[in-house]
């Protein structure tokens, strides 16, 4: 399995994880009336438990990048992996970090010997409508969990 640069997240991580994190969700506060999820999530104890991968930005002025671009949670569960959630810093977009992030995962659930990574985005986070089904996710359902409204998406590995 390739890493493309990404490896584990320490304890030595978890305030760029918060950074990361808070950078590329907080745009969304206002256009879906909530704070994301992944803002609230306890960074620290996912990092403890392994759920959290890391990477730098590609190098473009010679002074070497960015020393947390983006990130990804993942939980492996029986059948499938679960992207818990993907961050790429504002500074590191259009760079290729979250295609690595996504090959990343791709990788590690095979590693796993999971058949399949799912994932969820908000529904006015149009972006991701157009992000996901590029590198492979198919949209399996719009389903309201609490107060978020969700479409569910999917990606077979075989």
């Amino acid at each position: 399995m390739t890493n493309e640069g990404i490896r584990p997240a320490t304890a030595a991580d978890v305030a760029a994880v918060k950074a990361v994190t808070d950078a590329a969700y907080t745009p969304y506060i206002e256009r879906i009336g909530l704070v994301p999820r992944p803002m609230e999530a306890d960074h620290a104890a996912d990092v403890a438990a392994g759920k959290v991968f890391v990477t730098g930005a590609p190098a473009t002025d010679g002074a070497g990048g960015r020393e947390v671009a983006g990130l990804v949670v993942v939980e492996a569960r029986a059948d499938h992996l679960f992207l818990d959630s993907i961050a790429v810093h504002p500074d590191a977009r259009g760079t290729g970090v979250g295609g690595r992030l996504l090959r990343f995962v791709d990788a590690h659930a095979r590693a796993l010997g999971l058949p399949e990574v799912r994932l969820y985005t908000h529904v006015m986070m149009w972006e991701n409508q157009k992000i996901y089904p590029r590198h492979g996710y198919e949209l399996v359902e719009r389903r309201a969990d609490g107060v978020y409204d969700r479409f569910h998406y999917r990606k077979r590995l075989d």
